[in-house]
């Protein structure tokens, strides 16, 4: 079947499971920069994500039952659907999120990336082992393996449509889960793209990923309609919400939530590839970016020449919705009412701009301020816009310390000219990543952990971490052959207890 009849398909089934219910609601999808209709979607109410939940969990015993390597062939499957028809996606991700063709482009490839890594690894990081059964139960043998939770409910996020949701999509479906997946508001499209096409790849287990939409409600609904797990990327504000939801059923919950990172340029950086660095890691994707680089700290023997350099790449970046633009329009309206805030409260407490500060309509113009206090809002708070504060520091120990003095610990990066130093101060910057030398490459690396400390969450996407979180992790032992004496027994000797004293401090007791 044609990709487009499988949207109407998942169209007509989700308007379906809507109807049978008392809510008749739709909402529009619109291109963030003409405002042009992109769809429209139903309003999930709690009854009809609860029945898309009943009808996702036969699919996912079927699918658990599979197997690893049948997985992994239907997964092969829907990547090589999906890789097939790049431009098609990134055509719809650039009218409903905004971001420029290219770099949509760029994203479809790293979630094709990371679903090739999740379906080849599953096995070898899930799968049934033996391991030390200790000296107490040496008469036994001891297994471990790693069971999935059932169906998995995933609540994604617009700034990345496909990305940033398949990196929970991806392995929890390489682990044996069913997925119900709830795309943003603001980009419905693209979310029941990717479930249309896992329909027409592998239509032999099409109720294994399945699609709801709405808004906050309808997440809600989610939250509660007894899912082995929820998964979560937003702000941690809707973050705390979710999970006040998922509370009410014990639902465990995975939370990649936002960043406020930094960037640390020493003294012997290489101060043109930390501008043009910095300058793609604060205003790709018009600074929606969760991992962007936001503050800089450079030190005093670099400042001058870093702050030159990074207003002269600057120059050359352009927001707009032409094929030859930077970066496109705020995907969310709103968002600008948040950059534009802390620009005010920037200027206000004395910082200046260096270049750009200005919002016309729904694209801000590249920004870098110098100067800003760090009690400002626009070095507390993440801004999610592609605005840069440069600051100026004694040495990169103080570059670090203002770096971690942030409750939202995502990303980060080190530009050094010392191998032995950046990767002293990456391993102590409070985040869960760190790039040295380069921005954002750790997203890129499909056998690394995904995620943050602190408010900007817990839990871990990606990687062999990211596989065992969307699973339970189940013990056996088994007996082999019985003992002289059974320890774990009432019928044991009265001398048992002290014989086994004395060879703990045989084994362990020589130890100090």
């Amino acid at each position: 079947m044609p990709l487009s009849e499988e949207l109407d398909s998942v169209s007509a089934a989700t308007a379906g499971t809507v109807d049978r219910h008392t809510t008749q609601d739709t909402f529009e999808s619109t291109d963030p920069a003409t405002g042009a209709v992109v769809g429209v979607f139903p309003v999930h109410d709690a009854d009809a994500v609860g029945e898309t939940v009943a009808r996702a969990r036969p699919a996912a015993e079927a699918w658990a039952a599979l197997g690893f390597a049948e997985r992994r062939i239907r997964l092969a499957a829907y990547r090589g659907y999906v890789a097939r028809r790049i431009h098609e996606l990134a055509d719809l991700v650039h009218r409903e999120n905004g971001k420029p063709h290219a770099d949509a482009v760029l994203e479809i490839t790293l979630a094709i990336d990371h679903l090739a890594w999740a379906g080849t690894h599953a096995r070898r990081t899930l799968g049934p082992r033996k391991v030390n059964p200790g000296l107490l139960a040496a008469n036994h043998s001891a297994h471990l393996e790693y069971q999935p939770l059932g169906v998995v409910g995933v609540i994604g996020p617009w700034n990345y449509p496909v990305f940033t949701p398949m990196g929970s999509i991806a392995y929890a479906l390489s682990a044996g889960n069913a997925v119900v997946f709830k795309p943003s508001e603001f980009t419905p499209a693209v979310g029941a793209w990717l479930v249309a096409a896992w329909r027409a790849a592998v239509p032999d287990v099409a109720d294994v990923f399945q699609l709801v939409t709405g808004f906050g409600d309808t997440g809600a609904a989610l939250c509660r309609a007894g899912v082995g797990k929820l998964a979560f990327t937003g702000s941690a504000a809707t973050g705390r919400k979710v999970m006040a939801a998922c509370a009410e059923t014990l639902t465990p919950v995975l939370m990649e939530c936002g960043g406020k990172d930094a960037m640390i340029v020493d003294d012997d950086a290489d101060v043109v590839a930390a501008a043009d660095a910095a300058v793609w890691g604060g205003m790709s994707n018009a600074g929606q970016t969760c991992i962007g680089i936001e503050r800089v700290y450079a030190t005093s023997a670099v400042y001058d020449r870093f702050v030159a350099e990074v207003t002269r790449q600057v120059e050359t970046v352009r927001p707009g919705s032409d094929d030859e633009a930077t970066y496109g329009p705020m995907t969310m309206a709103s968002q600008t009412d948040v950059v534009r805030r802390h620009l005010d409260d920037a200027r206000a407490a004395g910082g200046r701009v260096a270049t750009g500060g200005t919002v016309d309509g729904g694209y801000v113009a590249p920004t870098v301020l110098l100067d800003v206090p760090e009690t400002s809002t626009a070095v507390t708070e993440e801004t999610f816009g592609p605005t840069l504060t440069i600051a100026r520091v004694a040495d990169a120990e103080e570059g670090l310390r203002r770096a971690n003095a942030t409750s939202l610990g995502l990303g980060g990066s080190v530009f050094s000219g010392s191998a032995d130093k950046a990767m002293d101060l990456a391993r102590r910057m409070r985040s869960g990543m760190t790039s040295i030398n380069s921005v954002l490459t750790f997203a890129s690396v499909p056998a690394l952990p995904f995620g943050g400390v602190g408010d900007s969450g817990f839990g871990r996407i990606h990687g062999e971490d990211g596989l065992r979180e969307f699973t339970r992790a189940k013990a056996i032992t088994r007996r082999r052959f019985p003992l002289p004496v059974d320890l774990m027994s009432f019928r044991r000797p009265a001398a048992a207890a002290d014989v086994l004293a004395r060879v703990m401090g045989v084994v362990h007791g020589r130890h100090r």
